[in-house]
């Protein structure tokens, strides 16, 4: 990722220069006024910083060719550099700057807008200590140094797996140089994580004939409500026309629950006891949009469990579209969730969706097992209500939760 800052007297003059260098996909991340000192300030025009970014196609790795790039021994992570007085008062100014200048990013709210606690978070963490004789250069280092540690520590904090947190400050310190202002810093870790989410991919219409789709996960989790949650959104909002299967035999009220939803949709249901009672669905409803598929909870350490699934996800291959969804609990540990994933992961390629955001604090295993799995994040569901309590996922949301911002709803 380049991040570059350009300077002009207006906003506009600045950005036109991003552009021409960096070319028209470049993103604006940040805008600030810029502040001129000495004794003639008054005088002198006021000047315009803005920063851009843009992903370097051809090596992702080395992004920015400048002087001074920040170490991890630099970091020092598990020791908190301290800054000094006046770096504290420099801190709070730039946070507070950065929150009443920032421009749309992104989903068009300014980043400190979307991380507007790391501001008094770095008030109470970054300790005062007495004035000294430090120079300013060396006092903006402190200040970014300790700025890294924060949000390195804000993501161990809300799970993210260390090895992951990690890699991450490590790509942003080989695109940096040592005095990057805090709100670059800020705004590179903030796009560095959503660009490691990746694009959203949601259920779409097959290009001819019905797309069926799979649900798969352990028992418990939720997938039963999560499929009457996406029913609901495709029968009243889209006006689909959809099927619901349930595979899950051997749990009498999953079944009943499906079907209850399903009279209530007034969509077709049907319990299928083996694969090739899921070929016939598929040609009995072959005019019809989506055909949703239940299947029941295994044990993934169960091998003979396993083999029936895959035998069952794979009965219409070549025979219509389909996409497979594993369905994990957001409370999960992670240990027990990279078991799953890799289990399922030998017998289908799927996409996630996450169950259950509403009982936890920490989101840290959502880009847990984008990174582990490589595969996409498609839903997350925050409660039991059918149909509300669903929405496709949102990266920039995450990143920002991932890295301490308030939850607004």
């Amino acid at each position: 990722m380049i991040i570059k800052k350009y300077r002009a007297k207006t906003e506009a003059e600045a950005v036109n220069q991003a552009k021409k260098e960096l070319g028209q996909n470049a993103v604006i991340m940040n805008v600030r006024n810029i502040k001129k000192k000495g004794a003639l300030s008054f005088i002198m025009p006021q000047m315009v910083e803005v920063t851009v970014a843009m992903e370097d196609d051809a090596d992702r790795e080395t992004v920015r060719k400048e002087p001074a790039k920040l170490s991890q021994a630099q970091a020092g992570y598990g020791e908190t550099p301290v800054p000094s007085k006046t770096s504290e008062g420099i801190l709070s100014d730039t946070l507070l700057q950065s929150t009443m200048e920032n421009r749309e990013f992104q989903s068009g709210r300014g980043i400190e807008e979307r991380l507007e606690s790391l501001q008094s978070l770095l008030e109470k963490q970054l300790k005062p200590v007495e004035e000294d004789t430090e120079d300013a250069a060396e006092e903006e280092v402190d200040e970014s140094v300790a700025f890294i540690q924060l949000l390195y520590n804000m993501m161990l904090e809300n799970e993210v797996n260390e090895k992951y947190a990690n890699q991450i400050i490590d790509e942003i310190e080989k695109g940096s140089n040592s005095n990057l202002p805090m709100d670059a810093v800020l705004s590179s870790v903030y796009q560095k994580m959503i660009l490691k989410f990746g694009r959203p991919m949601h259920i779409q219409m097959a290009k001819s004939g019905p797309k069926v789709i799979f649900f798969i996960g352990p028992t418990g989790v939720g997938k039963t409500t999560t499929i009457a949650k996406i029913a609901s959104r495709f029968r009243v909002d889209e006006k689909r026309k959809i099927v619901l299967l349930t595979a899950d035999t051997y749990r009498i009220a999953a079944a009943e629950q499906l079907r209850t939803y399903a009279n209530i949709l007034e969509v077709p249901f049907r319990v299928v006891y083996s694969p090739e009672e899921i070929e016939t669905a598929l040609q009995d409803f072959h005019s019809f949009d989506y055909i949703l598929v239940d299947t029941a909870g295994h044990s993934h350490q169960n091998e003979s469990q396993r083999e029936t699934m895959s035998q069952l996800l794979h009965c219409i291959d070549g025979k219509a579209e389909k996409e497979v969804f594993l369905v994990l609990s957001a409370t999960t540990k992670y240990r027990d969730l990279v078991g799953i994933a890799d289990s399922y992961k030998d017998i289908t390629e799927y996409k996630l969706i996450f169950t259950k955001l509403d009982e936890t604090s920490t989101l840290g295993n959502l880009l847990n097992l984008k990174l582990h799995t490589g595969a996409a994040l498609s839903y997350v569901t925050c409660g039991q209500n059918v149909p509300d309590d669903i929405e496709n996922f949102n990266p920039q949301k995450t990143v920002k939760q991932l890295l301490g911002g308030k939850n607004k709803s």
